[in-house]
């Protein structure tokens, strides 16, 4: 009984002094950034970081505002547009040395929403996913309702989650001429469906991770064939995950937790099982923060943090 005793100890003192279970401080707020913050005019949804241009996008609601503002990495503000954005959700910027594109999901009710546009960097209309002005749960033509978020490989393939509070509930791959390759999800809380599925981010060993917010988790889909590979749960029992992104390494997933103003950075797992959710670190922002959605710098490695409830962009800059 003594030896089970001291086995039981030893266990529980390897899994206390896993490196994914130690808490450190991995990331400090750079207060110079933006130089100028009353360029903030409106309630911030999102930020997408061009790292091969070393720029910010950052997508602002509210009466008479800019839609889009473009900051430079080291937080000057150069220039903003307004064209055909009508409630900005969230915003993504992928980048090649040959072209640039800047991706909004459009979550307004009025012409031009229900939709994903994809725009150049100074705000030219080059194509619009979806019925605008018009929700819908479509296949043929492609209908959105409240698209949340979207996400551009390098190749030119797309995810969307579709669902931030309207009729659908699910994760879309899509081809680069824009058909669909899979679909999945739907309202519920079983394996496969989602609540208010609300970021999603791609992996380099082909994993799809959604933050299902409504249902307090992360889920994960193999990219190809959007078979489910697992889910997270026991990080999020305070809130749900709002945002999910990879740091630079994919060590991390860096997760913003709206209703508790938190960032988490959670270990993310190698090649294989999904496993367990373990917390490495926490950035605790100030009540009435809202972190909504985040990205990071691939070539920086900094955190970019859009806050609803400060009406601002924060980032903040590894430690080492």
């Amino acid at each position: 009984m003594v030896f089970y005793f001291y086995i039981f100890k030893v266990l529980r003192a390897i899994a206390f002094y896993s490196p994914w279970r130690i808490e450190q401080q991995l990331y400090k707020l750079d207060v110079g950034w933006p130089k100028r913050p009353e360029y903030f005019t409106g309630q911030t949804f999102s930020v997408a970081v061009d790292p091969l241009h070393d720029l910010v996008y950052v997508a602002q609601r509210g009466a008479n505002v800019p839609k889009v503002l473009v900051f430079s990495d080291e937080g000057h503000f150069l220039h903003a547009w307004n064209s055909t954005v009508e409630m900005p959700h969230g915003i993504f910027a992928v980048s090649t040395p040959t072209d640039t594109s800047i991706w909004i999901t459009d979550v307004g009710s009025g012409e031009y929403g229900h939709t994903v546009k994809q725009y150049s960097p100074s705000g030219k209309l080059i194509q619009i996913l979806g019925t605008q002005g018009k929700a819908g749960s479509g296949l043929n033509p492609l209908q959105f309702d409240q698209p949340a978020e979207i996400f551009v490989e390098q190749t030119g393939e797309i995810y969307v989650v579709d669902g931030d509070g309207g009729m659908n509930n699910r994760l879309f791959k899509l081809s680069t001429d824009f058909q669909e390759i899979w679909l999945r999800g739907e309202n519920g809380t079983g394996v496969g469906q989602f609540k208010i599925p609300h970021s999603v981010t791609v992996d380099s060993v082909g994993r799809v991770w959604v933050a299902d917010r409504g249902n307090k988790r992360i889920q994960v889909f193999d990219k190809v064939t959007g078979e489910w590979l697992g889910s997270w749960s026991s990080c999020f029992v305070e809130d749900g995950p709002s945002s999910v992104r990879l740091t630079t390494n994919e060590k991390y997933l860096i997760v913003a937790q709206l209703n508790i103003n938190r960032v988490s950075v959670l270990a993310a797992p190698p090649v294989g099982s999904i496993g367990d959710c373990h917390v490495v670190n926490t950035i605790q922002l100030a009540d009435e923060v809202k972190p909504h959605l985040v990205d990071v710098n691939v070539k920086t490695a900094a955190i970019y943090v859009a806050e609803i409830g400060a009406q601002q962009v924060q980032k903040y800059v590894p430690l080492n």
